[in-house]
């Protein structure tokens, strides 16, 4: 191996600069597959793939979106549910603003990062660690919520597995988690056919709904109380702008895409663009033509039953259909987590690259899975649903603050962007972006402060300190390379003299093997034994110096005395007065240990080696080298 490649590097220096990809000049198959597939295109995703991949967030928030604008509607009575269609086409609006920004995104950013990367670019390195904490709380957030929901809606039709819904819910984690550890392209192909039943239904249930004069069926809202105030005719800015900003959890997920580039087959950025505009077109067709059927049936919120719900039932009539589209909402909200394992541990990737998380999460497995990211995902969600207990309401208010954070952090990144660079059409895009900067942060602001109380506020502390968490592992990665002297030529490597050290309790085959190793790494060897004060101690001691004389072995043996039963401090104290006393001598200690054949035979033996290690490791520098003895089978 070349002396160069032993230099100290962090991960992204092992990582070849980005080029930019060559036009796909090759015919799509109708699957999206190629003719051929290189090796390492393999695990990565189509448009469709990656529409299943990454989006079912985005999609199953049409089971909670419109809910969301008639229970806050719903307030101001019957007069305020006629304002659900035009505040739903203001989302619309909004959605198309954030999917034409993001094909803009993944164009400028094709190694992903979303918010995150825009941000560190054009607005400086603390405003993107805002957009990355806030990506990072949402993705964990958008795991537990998905999850939460998923049984919720298990256990409404089925009641009686209501008391072991935490377990479900860790149940449906673990399964989620098993998959995406996999690989992204397996987690696709096992969650495209739920994708597609969920989005036909809904689709469907609009197309038939369109043309129906009233509902076919009330049966599902029979017997449930309404939720509409008394005697409320006033709709006021402030409650459309509550109702807006409720209806924008529709909204989360759209970012997951380009953050997720990578994950995508060449030309990457072409086809997650791709995905961007299906998964706007599908979100926003669905978001309408719900909201159109709320206004045509007069829809009206009630106690223990979904709006979905009700317009599946108005829509297909209570029969066969209605379960199909309840087992497909199920199932989505369930998987839906998925999204966040395609997008977070991509972004804590570049967030390792960028020395703001440990090293090991910017590494990937054989199958171009970020696995360190997924278990980490896994943990922290884990723990969430632990702490709410599996209950959806206690998530809710926390959630689609931190993506509305990166939503308002990229459209202004956008605007600088274009400023910047003052091409063909810049104004009218700088508008676009400027627009949609301020409605998401108007949504910011107005979600955080309705929310506030009801948990919002442990996001406005999580999100600083998270952004502290990012400084000061920057700031140790910065320390470590000084010492490291990255990015300098160093020093021209010496021959310094050495000097071996083998501890050793006893005369066998394996002090042979280290003392033989020993005298081929070093110029000088000695063997050393801890010889404790007591009568038995001291009988060994005095067996094992007989034997040494007997053997000769041509290596000094030096006792260390010890008053204590203590291994690991003598020696080290040994070592560090060595140290001391030759300063241009190079000390190694060779320790020697048995490996046994089987796993289980581990227990057997008394880990002196390792013990001897780790307190060499922490209280010396001496170069620690472990001889593993195979015992055969």
């Amino acid at each position: 191996m070349p002396l160069s490649s032993r230099r100290p590097r962090w991960p992204h220096e092992y990582s070849s600069p980005a080029k930019p990809e060559p036009p796909d000049s090759r015919p799509a198959l109708p699957s999206g597959r190629s003719d051929s597939v290189p090796a390492g295109e393999r695990y990565k995703l189509t448009s469709l793939q990656g529409l299943a991949a990454l989006s079912l967030d985005a999609m199953a928030s049409v089971s909670y979106g419109p809910e969301a604008i008639v229970l806050v509607l719903a307030t101001a009575g019957g007069h305020g549910l006629g304002f659900t269609l035009p505040v739903t086409l203001a989302i619309a609006a909004l959605l198309t603003v954030l999917v034409a920004s993001y094909r803009q995104v993944i164009a400028a950013f094709p190694d992903g990062g979303g918010a995150y990367a825009v941000a560190k670019r054009y607005l400086g390195r603390r405003s993107s660690l805002v957009a990355a904490a806030s990506l990072v709380l949402d993705y964990v957030l958008n795991v537990a919520v998905s999850v939460t929901a998923g049984v919720a809606a298990l256990t409404s039709a089925f009641p009686a597995l209501y008391d072991q819904r935490l377990w479900l819910c860790l149940g449906v984690l673990a399964m989620v988690t098993a998959v995406n550890l996999r690989g992204v392209v397996d987690s696709a192909r096992i969650f495209l056919l739920p994708t597609v039943l969920f989005v036909g239904s809904i689709l469907a249930l609009i197309a038939i709904g369109l043309f129906r004069d009233a509902p076919v069926s009330t049966a599902s809202a029979d017997g449930h109380v309404p939720a509409l105030g008394d005697n409320a005719t006033t709709v006021g800015a402030l409650l459309l702008l509550k109702a807006f900003a409720s209806g924008c959890s529709a909204l989360t997920g759209v970012e997951a895409v380009a953050n997720a580039v990578p994950s995508f087959r060449a030309p990457a950025a072409r086809r997650a663009q791709r995905t961007e505009v299906l998964l706007g077109a599908l979100l926003g067709s669905m978001l309408i033509g719900l909201s159109v059927l709320i206004s045509r049936f007069h829809l009206q919120p009630v106690e223990g039953v979904t709006v979905l719900a009700q317009l599946a039932d108005a829509s297909l009539g209570h029969s066969a259909a209605f379960y199909v589209v309840q087992f497909a909402t199920v199932v989505l909200l369930a998987l839906a987590a998925n999204t966040s394992f395609g997008g977070l541990p991509v972004l804590m990737g570049l967030l390792a690259r960028d020395n703001y998380l440990p090293h090991v999460f910017g590494l990937k497995a054989d199958r171009q899975v970020h696995r360190h990211g997924v278990l980490a995902l896994a943990v922290a969600s884990a723990a969430l649903l632990v702490f709410s207990g599996g209950d959806t309401n206690a998530l809710v208010p926390l959630f689609a603050i931190g993506v509305f954070i990166g939503f308002t952090l990229s459209q202004a990144g956008l605007v600088r962007h274009w400023c910047g660079e003052k091409g063909n059409g810049w104004r009218a895009r700088a508008t676009l972006n400027g627009t949609g900067a301020l409605l998401t942060g108007t949504a910011a602001i107005v979600v955080t402060a309705t929310k506030f109380a009801d948990g919002a506020w442990l996001i406005a502390l999580a999100l600083p300190l998270l952004v502290l968490a990012f400084t000061r592992v920057h700031a140790a990665y910065a320390r470590i390379g000084e010492r490291l002297e990255l990015g300098r030529i160093p020093r021209p490597p010496h021959r310094d003299r050495s000097l071996v050290v083998v501890p050793v309790s006893g005369l066998s085959r394996l002090t042979s093997e280290a003392l033989t190793v020993a005298r081929s790494l070093g110029d000088e060897v000695v063997a050393v034994t801890v010889a404790y004060d007591d009568h038995e101690a001291r009988h060994a001691t005095e067996a094992l110096r007989r034997d040494w004389e007997l053997w000769r072995p041509g290596t000094p043996l030096i006792e260390i005395p010890s008053a204590t039963r203590s291994l690991g401090r003598p020696l080290t104290a040994w070592v560090d007065d060595l140290a001391h006393q030759r300063p241009g001598t190079r000390i190694t200690v060779l320790i020697p240990e048995v490996e046994p054949a089987r796993p289980w035979q581990r227990l057997l033996h008394n880990q002196r080696g390792a013990v001897v290690a780790h307190a060499l490791r922490r209280d010396t520098a001496a170069v620690i080298c472990r001889l593993r003895f195979r015992l055969g089978k």
